[in-house]
């Protein structure tokens, strides 16, 4: 696995896009949509390769939690070439699940919780599902 980013929730996504691109001279890189609502921005600085994502959730989403100190800290992320192997693997070795790994356009994601709650998004391209290979039936003669 490979730490690639860290995620904070936002109250207000226009303020802090403009306050990480004009106040701390980030480069927005990416936006979209989460398939739940949510609106996510990533920031990366130059000469950086560690990247920010912004995430903000309505009022009224899925994953949308009254705003408390101390919950900005959204995720941790890391790229993983297996999403799901990596997922158990990380259970195995203390944590707790998050939520269980799932297939969104090309990409495979999961959430799990560290041994003291901080969750952790697994993140990659989706891996093709073990195909049996067919064996030519045998020809008599």
């Amino acid at each position: 696995m490979k730490f690639v980013y860290t995620g904070i929730r936002v109250r207000d996504l226009k303020r802090s896009v403009e306050f990480y691109t004009k106040t701390m001279g980030m480069k927005e890189i990416r936006r979209g949509k989460m398939r739940e609502g949510g609106i996510f921005v990533q920031f990366k600085s130059k000469n950086s390769e560690q990247e920010l994502e912004l995430n903000y959730y309505p009022p009224g989403k899925k994953y949308c939690e009254d705003y408390v100190e101390g919950s900005e800290l959204d995720h941790l992320a890391f790229w993983c070439k297996n999403v799901r192997a990596s997922y158990k693997k990380v259970l195995a070795g203390g944590a707790t699940s998050a939520i269980e790994p799932w297939d969104e356009d090309r990409t495979t994601l999961a959430f799990v919780r560290d041994p003291d709650g901080v969750w952790i998004e697994l993140i990659g391209r989706k891996v093709k599902q073990d195909q049996k290979k067919s064996k030519p039936a045998k020809q008599k003669g």
